[in-house]
């Protein structure tokens, strides 16, 4: 006779049935299925890039083709104006995109994941001060605070993300928002507060474990909204001049007159990878949030 199942069995048990359930859903989505192949290859090509490729020929000391040469043979997708690579400043300026855009979403989300819950939980005054603190951003231009903290300080990675992280949080918080008041009418968070469960167990065992689904979709749509948010302050300037990305590759073309010159090779393949990334992003999104939300696909709540 086999012994009983421990009750931690039988939630990883239930934790596996319903991760199969979510890819079961996920499946039917034929753009969801597109979007998260297209991250897959263009992940591993970004991870991989040191391995596969020569970091060395994104020094300008260390080339020797002429500039702005188109689509050859020796290289693929033409030069830039110093004789670099086209295929390989694009295939690095993906993992710059790629940092950029997972760190700036994930702080964004975060900050509004914080705000959001505690503002639903807590009620009151604390509810009334954050969100009016919510709106005060959310009523400000987002890209020309971003462009303002950008140029007040040091321009490097963590200013970058900083810049987006903290300006496209209060959507994350008033979803969180209105989402844990959703699960805070629930019988059994009535019952655990009830049994003396307080505002730590509360939130830790019960709203964050109800709400981080829908933080989960959210944040695949806040990287695609942070990938643009990257390339146009680096398209702006404002970016990391010491690191290619694609927004800088695209503010190279115009300043070095690629745009005149017809060279196209110069300006297609980093605005194609920053279209592609977002499109991915925004199909994974958009699946993701069928999976959490039945009425999505015509089942009722």
């Amino acid at each position: 006779m086999s012994a009983p199942a421990t009750p931690r069995a039988i939630a990883w048990s239930r934790r596996g049935a319903t991760l199969a359930e979510s890819w079961r859903v996920y499946r039917r989505d034929r753009g969801g299925l597109v979007g998260l192949a297209l991250l897959v290859v263009i992940v591993a090509l970004a991870v991989l890039a040191p391995v596969l490729t020569d970091g060395s020929g994104l020094n300008v000391t260390r080339v020797d083709a002429a500039p702005l040469q188109p689509p050859s043979a020796s290289h693929w997708l033409g030069t830039d104006e110093s004789g670099r690579s086209v295929l390989l400043l694009t295939w690095w300026g993906a993992r710059m995109s790629l940092v950029i855009g997972l760190a700036a979403a994930a702080l964004s989300v975060v900050i509004g994941t914080v705000v959001g819950v505690l503002a639903a939980h807590f009620g009151g005054w604390t509810s009334t001060l954050l969100m009016r603190f919510t709106d005060f951003f959310l009523v400000l231009p987002a890209l020309v605070l971003a462009i303002a903290l950008s140029t007040v300080l040091t321009r490097g990675l963590g200013t970058i993300v900083l810049a987006i992280g903290v300006t496209s949080w209060p959507q994350t918080a008033r979803l969180v928002r209105a989402q844990t008041l959703t699960v805070e009418t629930r019988p059994y968070i009535e019952r655990a507060k009830a049994l003396g469960g307080g505002h730590r167990h509360v939130i830790g065992k019960h709203v964050l474990p109800a709400v981080l689904p829908l933080v989960f979709a959210t944040t695949t749509l806040t990287v695609a909204s942070a990938i643009i948010a990257e390339s146009t302050l680096s398209f702006l300037g404002l970016g990391d001049p010491s690191r290619v990305s694609w927004g800088a590759m695209l503010k190279s073309a115009m300043d070095t007159g690629a745009v005149t010159a017809g060279a196209w090779w110069y300006l297609l393949p980093p605005g194609l990878g920053i279209a592609i990334v977002v499109l991915s992003f925004t199909l994974c999104g958009r699946a993701l949030e069928t999976v959490f939300n039945p009425r999505l696909r015509g089942v009722g709540a």
